[in-house]
């Protein structure tokens, strides 16, 4: 059985971002700010926030390149143990490892790995995400 449910999104400018935990199940979590980005395919956290929950990236999942603003760059795929967006707790999720700017907005992204699974449904004019909650 599944559950919808509508979420408010905070707007800066154009842009639309949520505040997100990540951790070790039973550890105080880290809350960030990632901007909702479905131009990336993959959910991107700060490299230096993963290190202290405890993942191991110079032993990655994976690698995938990346273009950035300058140019293509090699990063880290990670299991993040675990996460709370929108209501939906994950463990073991892929990110991407990437240190935004400290000048920026947010500290990562949400990307269409996520969106895309909890089949979020986003509006832009009411700054609002719907997602479904699989039980």
């Amino acid at each position: 059985m599944s559950a919808k449910k509508i979420y408010r999104l905070q707007r800066h400018g154009d842009l639309l971002w949520l505040r997100i935990a990540v951790g070790r199940r039973g550890e105080n979590p880290f809350f960030l700010r990632l901007l909702v980005d479905t131009g990336s395919s993959y959910t991107v956290l700060p490299a230096r926030i993963l290190k202290r929950i405890g993942c191991n990236l110079d032993v990655p999942i994976k690698t995938t390149t990346i273009v950035a603003a300058g140019g293509a760059i090699r990063v880290p795929i990670v299991a993040v143990p675990w996460l709370n967006c929108l209501g939906i707790e994950k463990e073991n999720f892929p990110v991407v490892a990437l240190n935004l700017p400290e000048t920026a907005l947010v500290n990562g992204l949400l990307g269409m790995d996520f969106l895309k699974e909890s089949q979020a449904i986003i509006d832009v004019v009411k700054a609002e995400i719907l997602v479904t909650k699989n039980n």
